[in-house]
């Protein structure tokens, strides 16, 4: 039963740490997309750890489970894992890993349908405040114009997805802002970060007290923020990107003292006008490799007696 163990203190260790090394850290701010590519590489290590906890549990606990778990592995490779000599907690442990991944499938399903209601009742909205006139066909536009005293700016995603805007923001936003916020939201789109956005609340939902998912949850919202912020920016520039911010988001309060969940846009105004230095390429590539072997570990330490066994 050593191998699930370590599994699990793998795990746990990942959960812990992780949050607290990269809240130390402030590189995830010039590397938002590599920040994001590390946070899902944790995550996963950490699932991946209790998957093959629960499997090796599961099959060391019944006869049922063991051949689909090892299929068609040598005796010798059966053995090494020495399944037989497991405790009865096997079992409980297995059902126990089972049941945290059926309440992460029922947290995921419950945030897709919330998403899914949000986006219906968006749609409704949209459709109330901007009705089809008689006769008129529904021409799937990319870009929808709404009557609005307040600058506002959002992503529609549906079968066909429309940037919404309102006359306000159109009003206040000059020269290539508008292009800016435009690809803004392009980015959002095109490196698909409501599906992150998803995963990330569906576990911080389920598990609340697992430090690691909710810190996910937090970072992923933060970071697709900087990161579509500097998809615009390379196209636009950033003094223009900032300036676009700063006209959609002046009269609500946030340039002064305001909550720490309405603090991102002053912090994302000062990151623009000031950026800090990228890394190099050669050091992204470096921790973009690093990152993928989080999940490798897992993997290592489940197929090591196997391994040995076989040389």
């Amino acid at each position: 039963m050593m191998v699930p163990l370590a599994l699990m203190m793998l795990g746990v260790l990942a959960a812990a740490m992780a949050p607290r090394l990269m809240a130390r850290s402030d590189w995830p701010d010039r590397e938002p997309v590599l920040a994001l590519w590390v946070w899902q590489c944790v995550v996963a290590g950490v699932l991946l750890c209790c998957l093959l906890a629960m499997s090796l549990s599961a099959a060391a606990a019944w006869e049922g489970v063991r051949s689909p778990v090892f299929g068609f592995a040598p005796r010798v490779v059966v053995e090494a894992y020495a399944l037989q000599a497991h405790g009865p907690w096997a079992g409980a442990l297995a059902l126990l890993l089972a049941g945290g991944g059926a309440w992460t499938a029922v947290a995921l399903t419950r945030e897709v349908r919330a998403v899914r209601a949000r986006r219906r009742q968006r749609r409704a909205e949209l459709l109330r405040r901007s009705p089809l006139l008689p006769g008129e066909e529904p021409s799937g536009e990319r870009l929808v114009v709404l009557e609005g005293d307040r600058p506002e700016a959002w992503w529609l995603s549906h079968a066909s997805p429309q940037l919404v805007i309102t006359t306000s923001a159109l009003r206040r936003l000059k020269g290539h802002q508008l292009d800016a916020l435009i690809a803004h939201e392009q980015g959002h789109a095109r490196a698909r970060h409501d599906l992150l956005l998803y995963c990330a609340s569906a576990l911080a939902a389920g598990f609340p007290q697992v430090p690691v998912f909710a810190a996910f949850r937090d970072q992923v919202h933060r970071l697709v923020e900087l990161a579509a912020d500097d998809v615009a920016s390379r196209r636009f520039g950033r003094r223009t990107i900032a300036l676009a911010l700063v006209e959609l988001n002046e009269d609500r309060g946030v340039f002064g003292p305001c909550p720490a969940q309405l603090a991102q846009v002053p912090e994302r105004v000062d990151r623009l006008l000031a950026p800090a230095p990228r890394f190099t390429p050669g050091r992204r590539l470096r921790m973009t490799a690093v990152a993928a072997l989080v999940p490798a570990v897992p993997l290592l330490v489940t197929f090591m007696p196997g391994l040995s066994a076989l040389t």
